[in-house]
């Protein structure tokens, strides 16, 4: 059996964006509320760009900047995290995720470490400068890349084999 992956481009005029960009941000709710019962556990695995990763890059950058948009938004209102604060930084890099992501799966219509290390490396590089210009704090800004290796890894290698292997067709 071969081990094709399928890459779409939903429209927003597709109800299957709107279906999608809700399980993925359903997933984005669950997942940061199971790695916040580990003290730092958001800081360091950063579960709210894993399932805006997956859906941007599966379904496009319609879904991921949906998920991306509306991810952060619901779990600060709902739980509190992230703080309103530090919102607009972790908007920043989620909507350079979802652009990234479904841009670089549209160009080369395969899923690759190497692509998606690129994706990670653009969304946490323009996201690590717009967060310094943002708070005007180069310590917070570096966060994610001093304590957030952890997290970076899920993204590269739970990201590659999710969309590899579990979400072929």
């Amino acid at each position: 059996m071969e081990n094709t992956v399928k890459f779409y481009v939903l429209s927003y005029r597709d109800v299957r964006t709107y279906l999608l960009a809700l399980l993925f941000v359903l997933g984005n709710l669950v997942l940061p509320q199971l790695f916040h019962l580990v003290p730092r556990g958001g800081m360091i695995w950063l579960p709210i760009y894993f399932f805006t990763l997956i859906g941007a890059y599966k379904y496009g950058w319609k879904v991921g900047l949906l998920t991306a948009i509306a991810s952060p938004l619901l779990n600060s209102i709902l739980f509190g995290m992230p703080s309103p604060v530090v919102l607009p930084s972790i908007l920043l890099k989620s909507l350079l995720l979802a652009v990234a992501a479904g841009f670089l799966s549209h160009r080369y219509q395969r899923v690759s470490l190497l692509i998606l290390s690129g994706v990670i490396l653009f969304y946490q590089c323009l996201g690590t400068l717009g967060e310094w210009v943002i708070s005007g704090n180069l310590d917070a800004a570096l966060q994610d890349i001093r304590i957030g290796i952890p997290g970076v890894l899920l993204q590269l290698f739970g990201g590659y084999l999710l969309i590899k292997y579990v979400m072929r067709k």
